[in-house]
This record gives structure tokens, sequence and C-alpha cells, in this order.
């Protein structure tokens, strides 16, 4: 009997499954819309009489995007005061949507990666999975790694796109 050789395992590629980096935890949106004056104006004794009325335990370990989806002006310094009840709690608090806090956290995580691991590495970006990776992330992955790995594949081991190799 022939012995199976595993050629993918012999070959040195390496496997990055961004689904590993995906941003924990839950994503919860703070709108300050719902705190203003006939829906445009904020009034300051009134916010901050909300504020600490508020329940801030609902945002307890959550990403909260702290935004204002009303088209009204809104002073740099109530967005600033949301954070001071939020940074407590929440496990993360940014100015921005839902999907943009989503992305920055991913990109975050990211940049943690070591690229020197990678120096001289044949490197698949896996491409298939449970949870959506955008295009953000991939985008981030590869510019991170161009300057050091020896190739960048997209797919599966055994069935790849070639997407970079070092000339």
């Amino acid at each position: 009997m022939e012995e199976i050789i595993n050629k993918v395992a012999q070959s040195g590629i390496v496997t990055i499954d961004l689904e590993d980096y995906y941003p924990e935890g839950e994503i919860a949106v703070f709108d300050v819309k719902d705190y203003l004056f006939m829906g445009m104006i904020l009034k300051e004794k009134d916010f901050r009489a909300a504020l600490q009325g508020l329940d801030w335990e609902v945002y307890r370990d959550k990403n909260v995007a702290i935004t204002c989806s009303a088209d009204a002006i809104v002073p740099a310094w109530a967005y600033m005061l949301v954070v001071t009840y939020l940074e407590p709690i929440a496990k993360y608090a940014a100015f921005s949507d839902a999907e943009y806090l989503q992305r920055s956290l991913y990109l975050r995580k990211l940049a943690a990666i070591d690229a020197n691991k990678f120096v001289d590495k044949r490197v698949v970006i896996k491409g298939c999975g449970d949870k959506t990776v955008t295009e953000a992330a991939y985008v981030e992955i590869t510019r991170l790694l161009r300057p050091v790995a020896k190739s960048i594949m997209y797919g599966e081991p055994c069935s790849t796109v070639p997407v970079y190799k070092k000339k």
C-alpha cells in the first residue's frame, strides 16, 4: 500500500484565520438624539439630569458606539460627558456608528499582530467561516504582511487564490 503524503502540511504554509481576531463583546449604541429637546436642541441642565438618572449598567462590558442620529448641532462636551459615564462600565466606547466601531475594533486587534512572525513565510488568509469578516480586515492583514511575507494567498491551503508573491 502506498503511503499518503500530505503535501499541504509539508509546504510550510501558514494559515491566518481572521475570525481569530474578530472583536469580542456586544456592540451597543448610545444615541444622543434620545436626549434632545424637540429632537434638535441640547439643553445642558436637562441633558445632565438625564445622564445622571440613566441606568448605565445596560452598557456593562459592551462596546458602545456614541452617536447622534438627528440632524442637530451637539456640542463636543456632550459626547465627552457621555464617555465619563461609559468609561468605567463599558468595555470600550468611541464616537462612531455601530458598523464603524466594529471595523475599528477589528483593525485594532489586527494591528497587534507581530508581522515579524511571517518573515519569508507563505501565508494563506482563510476565506470562509462563520463570522462576517469585513473587506477592511482583509485589506489590513494584506497591508501588514506584504512587506514581510514571501507570498500571500486567499482561501484554504488546498485551494488558494494568489494575492502577492515577493520577487
